[in-house]
């Protein structure tokens, strides 16, 4: 997965490359997040529900982050410091495996919108008795 070897480039980069990085990747984040809200301003209303909470939840993780991110840059404890950097590390695999959840549900959500689709035309063809 793209996020994984990133991942692991990163983890050799300096702290300013590693700002660097993390700016980018909320920039692109965010850029993402308007393409979905558009994107389910076209969907269905129960569907658009769904996935704008969805939204809503990694707006705020992302918020989290850069909370989180800001509080480090003021921390003095190496203790602190290393805890902190235990629920970043246990964060980062956290939200690995629900990246990959969440590509499994949009490929079977894209599924089910074209079964969805075949079975509309499907029975638009019955009607008409073609």
């Amino acid at each position: 997965m793209a996020a994984r070897s990133a991942a692991q480039a990163a983890a050799t980069e300096s702290r300013e490359q590693l700002r660097q990085r993390i700016d980018k990747t909320q920039t692109d984040l965010d850029q993402a997040v308007k393409n979905a809200e558009q994107h389910a301003e076209q969907a269905a209303a129960g569907a658009r529900s769904t996935w704008a909470q969805m939204r809503a939840d990694a707006a705020a993780k992302r918020e989290d982050v850069k909370a989180r991110i800001d509080k480090r840059n003021r921390q003095l404890d190496a203790k602190a410091a290393a805890k902190d950097a235990d629920w970043a590390e246990a964060d980062a695999a956290d939200a690995l495996d629900f990246a990959d959840w969440a590509i499994e549900s949009a490929g079977l959500a894209v599924l089910d919108a074209i079964d969805a689709r075949a079975f509309a035309d499907e029975r638009a063809k019955a009607a008409t008795g073609s």
